[in-house]
């Protein structure tokens, strides 16, 4: 499975980023899939994540009412949709991959290491 995300930049306070994950594979839809984020100096953080099944959101307190985590399973891409952003914001954001979220289930959603796979990550900048 291959993970590529996009859609990061420079954007100001209080403005929007859409980021997506595109994955590889024809098992999409069974894959759990989260974002990280790693500031630099910072370990990689939780951000948010959407289960296999029903399509739930789970999201960091941090983010919560700002970010909005969303999936397409006939485009095997999943979204983060970034609002109101903060300079504190600004990482690195990578998507990750659960293939396995059946048998992961008891693995919480903002433990990295429920995802097998990960993106390379795409930068995003907020200035103040």
């Amino acid at each position: 499975v291959q993970l590529v995300e996009s859609g990061g930049g420079l954007v100001q306070t209080g403005g929007s980023l859409r980021l997506s994950c595109a994955a590889s594979g024809r098992t999409f839809s069974s894959y759990a899939m989260g974002w990280f984020r790693q500031a630099p100096g910072k370990e990689r953080e939780f951000v948010a994540a959407i289960t296999w099944i029903g399509g739930i959101a789970v999201y960091a307190d941090s983010v919560k009412g700002r970010f909005t985590i969303s999936r397409d399973n006939a485009k095997n891409t999943e979204y983060l949709q970034m609002n109101s952003l903060k300079p504190e914001d600004s990482a690195v954001y990578y998507c990750a991959a659960d293939p396995r979220p059946f048998q992961n289930r008891y693995v919480a959603y903002y433990n990295p290491s429920k995802y097998e796979y990960w993106g390379q990550g795409t930068q995003v900048t907020v200035s103040s």
